[in-house]
């Protein structure tokens, strides 16, 4: 990470880019037309500021992409940060975009007279492996996990396990196959994240981009 390079803003594809544009507009970034073409394939764009361009990527590797320098500075979800739990990325700023949450959820048929306290050893289909693992192990509970990118809702009724961990907004989805949320492991927002040794080697750069979106954030 060169301290005299373009900076990179990460964000992420999907919801959260809508969400999330506003924003980015308001801070005065504006990126070149082909961004908002949705026919088009690249992955990097300029902007109307000679110092600055944006990668879009996937959620997920939002995070990766700052952790390791590639990006200064990005929009990532909490569960996304929880997941990785990256040393190398500081989360200074709370956008209040993207809200949902991450929650266990299961057969609405099996919920019935299951107790949770006696549980011991559970299979779970999840994105969310790592923070899967660490919720439940802090209730002395060891959960054997199973990665699944999409169609988690699919895993217990085709019998690949009984429950699942996965990110809730309205709960629609879950309850047109069946499934009704247990409990809640976290509420979910997205955050303005910076990679911390571009924030300590070019302070007043990246930590001006901090300072614009925190005050955007606490206008909203």
């Amino acid at each position: 990470m060169l301290s005299n390079e373009a900076l990179v803003l990460a964000l992420p594809k999907g919801r959260i880019l809508r969400e999330v544009m506003p924003l980015v507009r308001e801070a005065g970034i504006e990126p070149e037309p082909v961004f908002d073409d949705p026919n088009s394939r690249l992955l990097k764009f300029s902007t109307n500021l000679p110092e600055l361009s944006i990668i879009r990527v996937r959620s997920f590797d939002v995070a990766t992409f700052v952790a390791f320098g590639a990006a200064h500075f990005g929009v990532a979800g909490n569960d996304v940060l929880m997941e990785f739990d990256y040393p190398e990325i500081y989360a200074p700023v709370d956008l209040g975009i993207g809200r949902c949450r991450l929650s266990v959820a299961a057969p609405k048929a099996m919920v019935v007279g299951d107790d949770p306290s006696r549980w011991s050893h559970i299979r779970i289909a999840t994105k969310y492996p790592g923070i899967t693992k660490r919720h439940f192990a802090s209730r002395g509970v060891q959960a054997e996990t199973i990665k699944l990118n999409g169609a988690m809702e699919l895993a217990p009724n085709l019998g690949l396990c009984r429950r699942i961990v996965d990110l809730v907004s309205t709960g629609q989805t879950l309850k047109d196959n069946g499934l009704v949320e247990i409990e809640t492991i976290a509420e979910v927002t997205s955050r303005f994240v910076v990679n911390r040794a571009a924030l300590k080697t070019r302070p007043v750069e990246v930590g001006g981009w901090v300072d614009c979106f925190r005050e955007i954030a606490d206008a909203a």
